[in-house]
């Protein structure tokens, strides 16, 4: 029994040290596993990024969230993710991807900018404005408060917040981004109908006053103060601001020529703005130039020789129907039935072409825009329309 006491005794130093050896090697080996984990994670990045390339995005994302449960502390596979996923349209996936980069604690405050940005570029094309501006206020101070600023200006004009717009824009210049004194004016000239549309002139004059001290030597402003002054029946105002655009600038004016012609009618002045639109015709030929031309002059035979020279020099489908409709007041080498025929044959055909065309990008409207529907630039839709470029 002494002799079994005896040899325990012996064996449990031997199997302390057996233990402590085994323990050692095993946290040897989970360290070096620890250590392959952000390799592994490399790899795993660089196939997602090889997937991506080669637009196969669902592979790609596998990829991606296969390297993160490898690596999760690495922020840039959050931002390759978060990426891949506004990419793809899953907005939602992604803002939960950047609210979790958001909510470490271990995060350096240069990512947290940059996952705050991300978040607001995920909010944007989600739709959610409200919380995208919060997150592009959010950002001001950091390396991303010209990009957040932009930002702002752009989504307080989709929804129309203008004042809110006009205060971001001053923000602009204030940070030496430029001038923004032509968008500003476009600012209050969309307060001037919104004050007009609930019925306070003083607020619209006012704004209107402001658009044009912003911006001198804009047609928008010019344009708004006539239309108003035609609207509310003061003629000789309305005349007063025109020729000051047709001074201006010739091209923009070809926007209100034919109202022009009607008011100088109800002003009692057709035969003053008969010359100054024929001199601005020899200056520059255009068929809203032309149509005004035709609205005031009362001689068919002049009416008619005047529309063929621009059909001549410039052979547009409008030039032809307009032929076609003088000759019908003259005496026509055609019955005027076949030239009514042949007048509404060209209009149908010409009707895709007398639109007008954002030439930033490509957006048609049958009426022209300040702001372009399409990609929201400012004076971007020529005042000319596609059949005359």
């Amino acid at each position: 029994m002494d002799a079994e006491l005896q040899g325990l005794l012996v064996w449990v130093p031997v199997a302390f040290a057996v233990g402590f050896a085994l323990g050692w090697l095993g946290s040897r080996l989970d360290l070096r596993q620890q250590r392959r984990d952000p390799a592994f994670a490399s790899r795993a990045y660089l196939r997602g990024l090889n997937l991506l390339l080669n637009e196969q995005h669902d592979r790609a994302i596998d990829a991606f969230i296969e390297a993160i449960q490898k690596d999760p502390e690495t922020a840039d596979l959050h931002f390759a993710l978060g990426n891949l996923f506004r990419r793809r349209g899953e907005v939602e996936r992604a803002v939960r991807v950047h609210e979790h980069l958001l909510q470490r604690a271990d995060l350096p405050r240069a990512e947290r900018d940059r996952a705050q940005h991300a978040l607001a570029e995920d909010f944007m094309q989600a739709g959610l404005f409200d919380r995208a501006e919060k997150a592009w206020l959010a950002l001001d101070g950091t390396a991303f408060t010209t990009d957040a600023q932009l930002a702002l200006l752009a989504l307080y004009e989709r929804s129309r917040q203008w004042t809110e717009a006009t205060d971001t824009a001053r923000r602009l210049e204030q940070i030496g981004l430029g001038s923004f004194a032509v968008r500003r004016a476009h600012h209050r000239c969309e307060v001037a109908i919104e004050a007009d549309a609930r019925g306070d002139a003083a607020a619209a004059e006012a704004a209107l006053a402001e658009a044009r001290r912003l911006a001198p030597q804009a047609p928008r402003p010019l344009v708004a103060v006539g239309q108003r002054a035609a609207r509310r029946g003061e003629a000789p105002e309305a005349l007063t601001a025109w020729n000051e655009l047709l001074a201006l600038n010739p091209s923009a004016f070809s926007l209100v020529a034919t109202d022009y012609a009607r008011e100088a009618v109800e002003a009692g002045q057709a035969e003053e703005a008969f010359a100054r639109l024929l001199q601005a015709f020899r200056r520059e030929p255009g068929l809203d130039l032309l149509a005004a031309l035709e609205a005031l002059d009362t001689d068919p035979q002049r009416r008619a020789e005047r529309v063929q020279q621009q059909l001549r020099e410039h052979p547009t489908l409008g030039a032809a129907l307009m032929r076609l409709r003088a000759a019908a007041t003259a005496p026509p080498p055609l019955d005027a039935a076949a030239l009514q025929g042949l007048a509404d044959a060209i209009d149908r055909a010409g009707r895709p072409l007398r639109r007008y065309r954002c030439a930033a990008c490509g957006f048609e409207a049958q009426q022209h825009f300040w702001q372009c529907p399409g990609c929201l630039g400012w004076d971007t839709l020529p005042p000319r329309r596609m059949e005359e470029t």
